[in-house]
Order: structure tokens, then sequence, then C-alpha cells
């Protein structure tokens, strides 16, 4: 069942997902050469805490970290660690949640580290685009394929591959509500998207095919060909009028 949230519910989701805007951007500060990935988990642990919130994604389902980094062909959930030294040429997707009075706030973003080719900054560049097609689609009246569709037309007219394994959801009281959220189309209309559904919309997008596999770390998500992958989410709000992000600044 899709929770429609309340005004109250709503502005407490909002307080969360600043957090989450507060802690991305900080990271996007610290993630330089030579920065391990426990030394952005820290932060970001830091930062959340110090904020009255909890990280969201430590011990689901038994996580053992506070934040998600993804480095170059990682698609989603890699665990920091201090032997992970980020270089000059690499990508991360960072992967952020915060629990505040018990609603969740749910982020990503994927930076690059130094200078980086062009390859990478294009697929950056068309993730994020793909991202705001999606939430661009995220409107009252509208279905949920409208969202998947646009993510996928946005980035499959441009050469890149969605990744299908994984998707967004809807977020709340939990981290991963209902509906599921699929980055590509399914030929069914899905639920209509009404006023006060709370969304998180999180394109993984490829520059080689679409298919991954799992690291026997049991959590970390990798293209099967190697190529690299970026991630870019946002909570959002359906309005009567114009989507409301709740994970911005």
């Amino acid at each position: 069942m899709v929770v429609i949230k309340s005004k109250n519910e709503i502005a407490i989701m909002r307080e969360a997902g600043r957090i989450v805007a507060e802690t991305l951007e900080a990271l996007r500060e610290k993630a330089k050469p030579g920065v391990t990935t426990a030394d952005l988990d820290a932060l970001a642990y830091a930062i959340i805490a110090k904020r009255g919130a909890k990280p969201t994604f430590k011990g689901y389902r038994g996580f053992p970290a506070n934040i998600c980094t993804s480095v170059n062909e990682q698609v989603v959930h890699g665990i920091p660690s201090n032997k992970v030294v980020l270089k000059n040429g690499d990508i991360v997707a960072i992967d952020v949640g915060a629990t505040l009075k018990g609603y969740v706030g749910d982020g990503a973003t994927t930076l690059a580290i130094g200078e980086v080719s062009e390859v990478a900054k294009q697929l950056m560049v068309v993730t994020q685009g793909a991202l705001a097609a999606g939430i661009a689609a995220a409107r009252a009246g509208n279905h949920l394929e409208d969202i998947s569709g646009a993510i996928q037309d946005y980035a499959e007219s441009r050469g890149y591959s969605v990744v299908r394994q994984y998707v967004g959801h809807g977020v709340g009281r939990q981290m991963h509500e209902e509906p599921q959220i699929p980055n590509y189309r399914q030929g069914k209309r899905g639920p209509l998207l009404k006023p006060g559904m709370t969304l998180a919309i999180e394109p993984m997008i490829n520059v080689g095919a679409a298919d991954t596999r799992t690291l026997k770390d049991k959590w970390t998500v990798v293209t099967e060909d190697g190529k690299l992958s970026a991630h870019f989410e946002h909570t959002v709000v359906v309005t009567e009028g114009e989507p409301e992000i709740l994970t911005l600044l």
C-alpha cells in the first residue's frame, strides 16, 4: 500500500532531507585524492549525529556502515573501508540516509575525484539528467510508469544503459516503502501519483551494458563488464503542482 503523508510528516521528512543534503555537501568537500572511503563514512556519521538524526543504513539488513560508497565500476552498496583510497580520476557514488523523528531522508550523488575522464564526466551529466527527467514526471495525475519511462528515455537516447536489478522506492517511516520505482518501463501504468506521496527516485546508469553482479562481501554491486556506473538520488514529494525535492540544501 502506498502511504500518503500528512503535512506534519512531510515537514519532518523535509528536515531529514536537509540533513542528507548537508551531509552530501560536506562529503563533496572532503572527497579528494588520498582520502579513504572510511574517512567519508566517519564524517557522515558525525554530521548526521550532530543534527540529532541516525544513519538509516547502519545495521539495515546487516549493512556494516553509515553510508554507501561505490567507486568506478561499483554501482551501489559499496562498503566504506580504510583500504579504499580515492585517487585522481576516480568517481565515487555516495548514498546517504538519515532518520529523524522516525522518518527517513534518502539521497545520493556521484563525485569526481580530481581530474576525471570525459567518459566519466558525461556519465555523471547524463545520470543527473535522467534523475531530473524522472523528478519532472513525478506529478499528481501521472502514473508511476511516467517516472520510469522518463528516466529510461533520457539515458538510453544518449547511448547509456539503465540498471534493472535495483530500483527507486517509496520512503517515509521506512527506507523502503511501496511503490517500487523501476528506472525503466515495465509495460503497465502502475499507481496513480497523488499529492502526499514521498518517493526516492534514483537512476543507476552504466556506460556499458546494464548487467550487474554482487561481490563476495554480499553487498557491493558492480557492472558485469567492469565499465563505469553512476548513481544520483533525491527524495521528492508529489504535490498539487511541481514536485518538491526534499534532499536539497
